[in-house]
């Protein structure tokens, strides 16, 4: 009897909170053993870390800024000196601050270019480099945004470098396959903030078609499917109720 291969190891940037929390329970339930990156959130990832390792049996947390180039370049070795390999990374952290075409700075764009996809693009291209020292194959999935498909000039800095990294899902799945696929998943609104009422978050998540936007959990389930997925690669899945189809004037913080 050949002996069970050890559960994969996915990688989950900004899985402290939120929707990324969401996520790596997800994948932790579904036999992941989850990697979770934070900033500055260390009580929360404790508890994401905890709650993983009950349904998976190991997970671990990892600190660091994804605007530090150095500190993003020795994450993916510090995750598989923890756990002996891994199979796959999610980059869902974004800065995600506000500026028009009035407010735009250089200052702003760097920002946003560094962590939301300069930091993603250093992650797979060590997770390449890593799946090929093992043969086995690998995937990473890039959080991107139902804006892309429907923009307004709100967070402007924020949605070029969103455009840019649905841009290096595309270029990436090209540039290393076959050992890697690159899967973009964008959600709609998802989650309030505090920005928003509780109402107002209301009344704008059931602005779509369907009458309702994203719930955590329906995004949470297309990135394990776009993990677990063998054909997908190079497309993105839009995880919005069709809120990409209607037209918005403004960002849904500030309408």
């Amino acid at each position: 009897m050949k002996p069970a291969l050890p559960a994969p190891v996915v990688l989950v940037t900004g899985a402290a909170r939120r929707l990324g929390r969401e996520i790596a329970l997800a994948l932790a339930a579904g036999g992941w053993r989850v990697a979770v990156h934070y900033r500055s959130s260390e009580e929360d990832a404790i508890k994401t870390v905890a709650d993983c390792a009950r349904l998976a049996g190991d997970a671990a947390f990892f600190r660091l800024d994804l605007d530090d180039e150095a500190a993003v370049r020795g994450l993916l070795p510090q995750v598989v000196k923890h756990f002996g390999q891994v199979d796959a990374v999610v980059n869902n952290a974004s800065v995600f601050e506000h500026d028009s075409a009035a407010s735009f700075s250089f200052a702003a764009l760097e920002k946003h270019m560094r962590s939301n996809t300069g930091a993603a693009i250093l992650l797979a291209q060590a997770l390449h480099a890593h799946v090929i020292g093992r043969q086995a194959p690998g995937v990473v999935v890039n959080l991107l945004d139902q804006k892309l498909w429907n923009q307004n000039p709100d967070f402007f800095s924020y949605t070029l470098s969103k455009a840019a990294l649905e841009a290096a899902t595309t270029m990436l799945a090209i540039a290393l396959a076959p050992q890697l696929r690159v899967v973009g998943v964008a959600p709609g609104l998802t989650l309030t903030s505090h920005l928003l009422s509780n109402e107002k978050f209301q009344a704008l998540h059931k602005l779509s078609p369907l009458g309702r936007s994203s719930s955590p959990v329906d995004v949470a389930a297309t990135v394990k499917f776009a993990l677990e997925n063998a054909s997908l690669t190079g497309t993105t899945l839009l995880v919005d109720g069709g809120q990409h189809l209607m037209k918005f004037e403004r960002d849904f913080s500030l309408m």
